[in-house]
């Protein structure tokens, strides 16, 4: 039961880590070039999640080219999640105030991965479920900070932002509770397949939603590549204090 608790409430980690920016966006408005290497930042963290946790573990009971294979598939399972959420929103692109479902729905869908993420770990060991944890706390601040603040360019009430912001912890933890029930006591090659799994989904979310965010908010400089390699950094320092 404690172990439970403990996936409960890491799994809560990054939806306070995105409420935590949303809040920030109420009170401080900062510049598109602010905003832009903020999300670098998060993306260098994201990378480095994948290239020193998930991948290293997978490592453990897949060959290369059962990576390779389970890499594919959470990109295509990301693409389809996009997919669905766009689905969703459609009937409702002409109708005023339907940005907001999209943004959500994209919210989410980074959401749903990262917890997913922290339940397959918490399958493995609760010390990597920890260490996932942790860095995407440091990802999803600036990924708050970005999705209130376009809540707030398309006129969604303070009110219903912050209801907004705080609704997403409760999907998040029926993730992370259901990843963890299925992947433990699983063969291993399950517990880290689903790792290379996640990798894929992650890698797409950085590079395309992140990056992507990132450039239509400001255009890239030095200071952006140094956000993004400053945001590796970052993971790895706190991926190594945490395994000390």
């Amino acid at each position: 039961m404690d172990q439970w608790w403990s996936i409960i409430g890491l799994a809560l980690l990054p939806a306070a880590g995105n409420f935590t920016g949303g809040l920030i966006a109420e009170f401080w408005k900062p510049s598109p070039k602010a905003l832009g290497m903020a999300l670098h930042g998060a993306s260098g963290i994201v990378i480095a999640i994948i290239a020193l946790e998930l991948l290293p573990e997978s490592r453990g009971a897949l060959s290369g080219w059962g990576i390779g294979a389970a890499f594919m598939v959470g990109g295509v399972l990301y693409i389809g999640m996009e997919a669905i959420a766009d689905r969703l929103t459609r009937g409702e692109a002409k109708q005023a105030g339907s940005r907001m479902w999209m943004i959500y729905g994209a919210v989410m869908v980074d959401l749903l991965s990262d917890v997913l993420m922290i339940g397959a770990g918490g399958a493995v060991s609760l010390s990597l479920a920890l260490t996932l944890a942790a860095g995407q706390v440091l990802a999803d601040v600036p990924e708050g900070f970005a999705a209130a603040a376009t809540f707030r360019a398309n006129n969604v009430p303070r009110r219903r932002r912050i209801l907004l912001m705080a609704s997403f912890a409760i999907p998040v933890v029926g993730a992370a509770v259901f990843a963890n029930a299925v992947l433990r006591g699983a063969p291993e090659i399950y517990r880290f397949g689903a790792l290379a799994v996640i990798s894929g989904m992650l890698a797409v979310a950085a590079i395309e939603d992140m990056i992507g965010e990132a450039h239509e908010a400001a255009k890239d400089s030095k200071r952006s590549v140094l956000a993004f390699t400053g945001g590796f950094a970052l993971f790895a320092f706190v991926s190594a204090a945490i395994g000390e």
